[in-house]
C-alpha cells in the first residue's frame, strides 16, 4: 500500500479520534457548567445537596443539565441533623465524601462536601462507570475513609479539569475547591476547547500544593485586602511555623498582576520599608485568630467537644468552627472563644489522668495506666487519629484510634520526670524497643559471662604449679627444722595466735 495513503488514513483516524474526544470534553464542560449553576443556587440559600449522582441529574429539551432530587432539601447549613442515619440513607456510598460517613466524628459536612459528589459525577460522565464500581459498601468505606483513596480519574484530560478533579477528591474538605472555583474552571476549559481543541491533552497537570502543604484551592479562599492584619502561614497540620518571616504585619499595598502569584506589601513593626511578600505565604488575622487555629469555647457544652478548629473568620469577628459531635459548622462570634493547645502530626499524646471515661475507646497499659500514642492525622474538626507503635497489633483496624483534643495531653521527654518515665516513653516509639533492649542486655551478660569464665579458667591452670612449689619449699623447711620443736607452720601460727600475738 502507498505510504502516502497509509499516512492519510492514519491522520484521518487521529482526527476522528480527536473530534470524538473534543465532543466528549465539550459536552462534559457544558453539563458541568449547568450543574455548577444549580448547586451554587442552592448553596446561596445555605442548602447542601449531599446526594449528587448522575441519576439525580435531568436533561432539559435544550440539552441543559438540571439538578433534581436534592436528597436533603430541608437541611440548612448550621442546623444539627436529628439523625445521622439520614445521610447514610439519602447518600449513595459510591458518591459520598469521607466526612459523610460519620459527620459527627469525621465532619463537618459543608459546601466542599458537594464538591466531592460533583467530581464523582464528572468521572462517571467521562468513563461511563460509577466510582468504586463492583465494591461493596464496606469496601468503599475502607477505601475512602480508612485508606484515604481517591476515585480513578481518566488520563488525558484538559489540565484545568484534571487539576479541579484532583482537588475535588482531597481527603481534607478544606483543601477542596468551592463550586465557584469549579464553575470558573469549566467555563475556562470549554472556551479553551472551542478555541484550540487539538491541544487539549498536551499539557501537564497544575501544581496541587504549595510549599506549606496547602492546595491552591485552600489558599484561594483567603482574599487579602489593604489594612488586613496578616502573619506567615503555618504548614499544614503543624503546631507552629518553621519560618515566621512575618510574625505580624499590616497590608499596605496589593500587586495583582497575576491572581495566582499575587504579591502584597506588608508593614512590619521594626522595619522601615514595607516588605514585598507572596500572598499565598500569608494568612489573615482577625481579633487574634486565623483560619486553622485551635480554639476552645469559654462556656463548654456537653453535646460536643469544647475544643475545635477554626475554619473561617470574617473581618467583623463572625466565625465558623468545626467540633467533634457537631455534624455541620458551628456559627458564632470570636468573643466566645479563647486559644487552645494545638496538636500536630507526629506528636505523642495520652488521655489526661483526670479523664475517667474518654469519648472514644483508648487502650491501657499493664497496671491500668493510659497508653501513649502518636498522631498520624488530624481531621478538619480536630479529631485526632492516633496510632500506637508501642503496642504490637495484628489487625490494621485495631491499630488506629480516635481522640478528643480536649481529653488528651502532649507527651515528650521533657514532660517525663525521672529516668523510668523517660524509658517508658522510649517504649512508646515502637513495640520492638523493649525486646531489642532485652536482647542487648542478654547479649551483654553472655559476653561478660564468657569473658569472666575464660579468666577464671586461666587462673585455675596456673594455680597447681604454685601449690607444687609451695609444697616443695614447705617440705624442705620441715626437713631443716625437724629438730626445732618451737617451729609451727606460718598458716597454723596465724590461725592460732593471729598477727601481733607472741608465742609462749
Amino acid at each position: 500500500m502507498d505510504l502516502n495513503l497509509m499516512w492519510k488514513k492514519k491522520k484521518s483516524f487521529n482526527n476522528n479520534f480527536l473530534r470524538e474526544k473534543f465532543s466528549t470534553y465539550a459536552t462534559c464542560c457544558r453539563y458541568g457548567i449547568s450543574l455548577s449553576h444549580g448547586i451554587l443556587e442552592l448553596h446561596s440559600k445555605d442548602v447542601l445537596v449531599l446526594n449528587l449522582k448522575p441519576s439525580n441529574v435531568l436533561l432539559s429539551t435544550k440539552d441543559q443539565a438540571l439538578l433534581g432530587d436534592l436528597g436533603i432539601p430541608f437541611l440548612l447549613r448550621g442546623v444539627p441533623i436529628p439523625n445521622t442515619d439520614i445521610i447514610q440513607r439519602l447518600g449513595t456510598p459510591n458518591y459520598m465524601a469521607p466526612e459523610q460517613w460519620q459527620p459527627e466524628v469525621r465532619g463537618p459536612i459543608s459546601f466542599e462536601t458537594d464538591s466531592w459528589g460533583f467530581g464523582c459525577c464528572v468521572v462517571e460522565m467521562l468513563t461511563g462507570v460509577p466510582p468504586w464500581h463492583g465494591k461493596s459498601v464496606d469496601e468503599i468505606f475502607h477505601s475512602v475513609v480508612r485508606k484515604q483513596e481517591k476515585p480513578c480519574i481518566p488520563s488525558g484530560l484538559p489540565p484545568l479539569i484534571e487539576n479541579a478533579l484532583f482537588g475535588c477528591f482531597e481527603y481534607d474538605l478544606r483543601s477542596r475547591p468551592l463550586m465557584t472555583d469549579i464553575l470558573n474552571v469549566f467555563q475556562s476549559s470549554l472556551q479553551g476547547v472551542n478555541n484550540d481543541w487539538h491541544a487539549i491533552g498536551g499539557s501537564k497537570v497544575l501544581n496541587k500544593s504549595s510549599a506549606t502543604g496547602h492546595t491552591e484551592w485552600f489558599l484561594s479562599k483567603d482574599h487579602l485586602q489593604v489594612n488586613d492584619l496578616v502573619r506567615s502561614r503555618k504548614p499544614l497540620n503543624s503546631c507552629k511555623s518553621d519560618n515566621m518571616n512575618i510574625p505580624e504585619g499590616r497590608i499596605v499595598g496589593l500587586e495583582r498582576e497575576t491572581e495566582k502569584d499575587a504579591f502584597v506589601l506588608v508593614r512590619v513593626r521594626g522595619i522601615h520599608d514595607p516588605v514585598r511578600v507572596c500572598a499565598s505565604t500569608l494568612e489573615r488575622v482577625s481579633f487574634g485568630l486565623a483560619a486553622g487555629d485551635w480554639i476552645r469555647l469559654k462556656e463548654a457544652e456537653k453535646k460536643h467537644s469544647p475544643v475545635g478548629i477554626l475554619h473561617s473568620i470574617d473581618r467583623v469577628g463572625n466565625v465558623a468552627v468545626a467540633f467533634i459531635g457537631v455534624e455541620t459548622l458551628w456559627k458564632g462570634n470570636s468573643s466566645q472563644f479563647q486559644m487552645a493547645e494545638s496538636f500536630c502530626v507526629g506528636q505523642f499524646v495520652r488521655i489526661k489522668a483526670s479523664v475517667l471515661r474518654p469519648r472514644f475507646e483508648w487502650p491501657r497499659k499493664k497496671g491500668g495506666v493510659w497508653a501513649t500514642g502518636r498522631i498520624w492525622w488530624v481531621l478538619p474538626n480536630g479529631c485526632l487519629m492516633v496510632k500506637f507503635p508501642g503496642i504490637l497489633t495484628f489487625k490494621e483496624d485495631c491499630d488506629t484510634h480516635m481522640a478528643d483534643p480536649a481529653e488528651v495531653e502532649a507527651v515528650n521527654f521533657s514532660t517525663c520526670p525521672g529516668m523510668v518515665k523517660k524509658y517508658q516513653h522510649l517504649e512508646d516509639f515502637h513495640w520492638s524497643v523493649r525486646p531489642v533492649l532485652m536482647a542487648f542486655g542478654l547479649f551483654t551478660a553472655m559476653k561478660l559471662g564468657i569473658a569472666f569464665g575464660k579468666k577464671v579458667g586461666r587462673s585455675k591452670v596456673k594455680k597447681p604449679q604454685g601449690n607444687l612449689v609451695y609444697c616443695e619449699s614447705q617440705h624442705t623447711a620441715e626437713s631443716q627444722n625437724a629438730n626445732n620443736p618451737a617451729w609451727i607452720p606460718p598458716p597454723v601460727k596465724n590461725i592460732l595466735f593471729r598477727d601481733g600475738v607472741g608465742t609462749v
